[in-house]
């Protein structure tokens, strides 16, 4: 019964890739298909380097994986955060790519408790070319398992993030000093979810609600943002908010006596998989700009209480840690590719190349690249822009799913994208199969809005 009701309820909130019928196993063997050549990153088989090698060399019908079921990115991989800056604080023996990205593990996925999603820990990858990836085995000296960047909360029982997390965005230090990371660390801000139950059909419509049993719980699924730092991105610690919970941002609910019940916002049921960026001083403002202004936008998914939309809410932030919610700042429209809903997103600075051929960003102008569920249920990637970060104009799809048979033609989502020293794009996005696997793709673009798949080349199964 219990995992009827999860399946239903995937089904409903379709905002982080659901953990399908596969095994690790399986999925290792998208390998050898003939569609995935953008694929370059996928759930661990825990193959050494020279196990790798010999792999590529194997015909596929003697190949045999092996799997390291354990490991804490084994089963699903979802947000893949990829940065190239403040790279000299960071000491990577001559990498020049870090990713970083949660994973599901086995023991999680079979954990029927918990909602149906991605969704676990954070780990960290690295590579030469942002194509061919290395995971990193040294993790955060205290996470729960070993290779794990952030780990569930050990420590603090009462806190959000005890049952599973999902990473957002991660800030470099140093890029804009006046503002972004006072005494050069890294923020991470991540969503997670504890063992409290909520009821099921509090997530789903009138018409599905009716065929749940009124008692069905699920736990975890009223998630909050948190964020930590770290001074080498690698170990990282967890930042008390103000939440009794340890959360920075949680869902708006007017029963919380911790939260403003005045403020014309529509009830949340959660926050989740947060996207921040810097707000840089404008035409006329002081360099650093003063401390009372919004220096941090923040972007969440969401979905509201009343109406069961999935949108993208929004906050301001003075440090990047005290948040204030502004509203949501971009709904499902009818008849379109976004009509079941808006979710994950990231937001990037407009740019050019200038006379050097050098990237110079805009003075005005933000791209939001989104997730948007239609009504076929299937995600894909659409943008929006904005000249002031409040309001956004929707430019339709960006990225659609694969053909027929591919690696990601259930869905494509969770977009990040960096500039190239070529005067191109990259976009890093998560794909998911028909079987429910899931994995990481490139794409590349000249203009940001029309993308094309990107060659990664042979050796691009992650080990």
């Amino acid at each position: 019964m219990k995992t009827a009701l999860l399946t239903l309820l995937q089904t409903r909130i379709c905002i982080g890739w659901v953990s399908g019928p596969t095994t690790a196993l399986r999925r290792g063997t998208q390998l050898y298909q003939s569609n995935d050549y953008n694929v370059v990153f996928r759930p661990s088989t825990g193959m050494s380097v020279r196990q790798h090698a010999a792999l590529l060399l194997t015909p596929p019908s003697t190949a045999t994986l092996h799997t390291e079921t354990d490991a804490f990115d084994s089963f699903k991989l979802g947000s893949a955060r990829v940065t190239t800056e403040g790279l000299k604080v960071l000491v990577l023996s001559k990498s020049e790519y870090v990713m970083w990205y949660h994973g599901r593990c086995k023991e999680l996925s079979e954990d029927k408790t918990l909602p149906p999603l991605s969704t676990g820990r954070v780990g960290r990858a690295k590579s030469r070319n942002g194509l061919i990836w290395e995971r990193e085995d040294e993790g955060s000296v205290d996470a729960d398992r070993e290779g794990v960047s952030l780990g569930l909360n050990t420590e603090s029982w009462w806190g959000f993030d005890t049952a599973h997390l999902g990473l957002g965005q991660v800030l470099m230090p140093m890029a804009t000093p006046s503002v972004r990371a006072e005494g050069g660390v890294y923020i991470m801000y991540y969503h997670g979810g504890n063992f409290d139950e909520t009821r099921i059909a509090d997530y789903l419509d009138e018409e599905k609600a009716a065929n749940v049993p009124e008692g069905a719980t699920i736990a975890g699924m009223k998630m909050k943002i948190g964020a930590a730092v770290s001074q080498d991105g690698t170990t990282w610690g967890r930042i008390e908010g103000e939440d009794p919970s340890g959360a920075c941002v949680v869902p708006f609910d007017r029963d919380d006596p911790n939260v403003d019940a005045s403020l014309d916002f529509p009830e949340e049921l959660y926050c989740g998989w947060p996207e921040v960026v810097v707000n840089p001083p404008g035409e006329g403002e002081s360099n650093p700009p003063p401390k009372d202004r919004d220096n941090f936008f923040m972007y969440y998914s969401t979905m509201l209480k009343d109406t069961k939309e999935k949108a993208i809410g929004f906050a301001t932030s003075e440090n990047g840690f005290k948040w204030t919610k502004k509203g949501i700042c971009l709904s499902p429209t009818d008849e379109t590719l976004d009509s079941m809903g808006c979710a994950r997103c990231h937001v990037v600075k407009k740019a050019h190349l200038n006379e050097d051929q050098q990237w110079e960003e805009d003075k005005t102008g933000w791209i939001m690249y989104y997730e948007g569920v239609g009504l076929d249920g299937r995600h894909r990637v659409l943008a929006a822009e904005s000249d002031d970060l409040l309001t956004w104009r929707k430019l339709g799809l960006v990225k659609d799913v694969g053909e027929d048979g591919s690696w990601d033609e259930k869905g494509v989502g969770s977009p990040h994208v960096i500039r190239l020293d070529d005067g191109s794009m990259r976009m890093y996005y998560t794909g998911e199969s028909m079987d429910g696997s899931t994995a990481i793709g490139v794409a590349k673009s000249v203009d940001l809005l029309n993308w094309e798949r990107e060659q990664a080349g042979v050796s691009t199964f992650a080990f």
